[in-house]
């Protein structure tokens, strides 16, 4: 898989797929961990759920109030929830979160990209 040369794509993409240790969308591919927002996807230096912290968030959680109201997190081969105090400050910013499998993240990623949701999704390449 190639990378992109900033780590960061403009617009908003379905995941066409993920395998090998990354993921295809746009056309192109990523090997590595991606983070979708509504404003783009974004290459993201994270390899396991218990990295996933208040800063690796801050994507999210600096988004103008109303553009995301849901944050999937596919936290690898197994579910891993995000901290208490974590998922509290993301319901603060009203921002929902749901932790699965990436494979079920991708799934449920892109049926709410479908239905025109305003979603975004941490994946954690598997």
């Amino acid at each position: 898989m190639t990378s992109t040369a900033r780590g960061f794509v403009p617009g908003r993409h379905k995941i066409d797929e993920y395998r090998e240790g990354g993921f295809r969308f746009a056309d192109m591919s990523h090997r590595g961990s991606i983070f979708a927002l509504p404003t783009g996807v974004h290459a993201i230096a994270i390899e396991a759920a218990a990295q996933i912290d208040e800063s690796a968030l801050a994507l999210v959680l600096d988004a103008p109030k109303g553009t995301i109201d849901l944050l999937i997190v596919g936290a690898g081969r197994e579910l891993s929830p995000l901290p208490t105090a974590l998922r509290a400050r993301l319901r603060a910013a009203g921002i929902g979160c749901e932790t699965m499998s990436t494979g079920a993240a991708v799934r449920t990623y892109n049926m709410l990209i479908d239905e025109d949701r305003r979603v975004s999704a941490l994946l954690i390449a598997v």
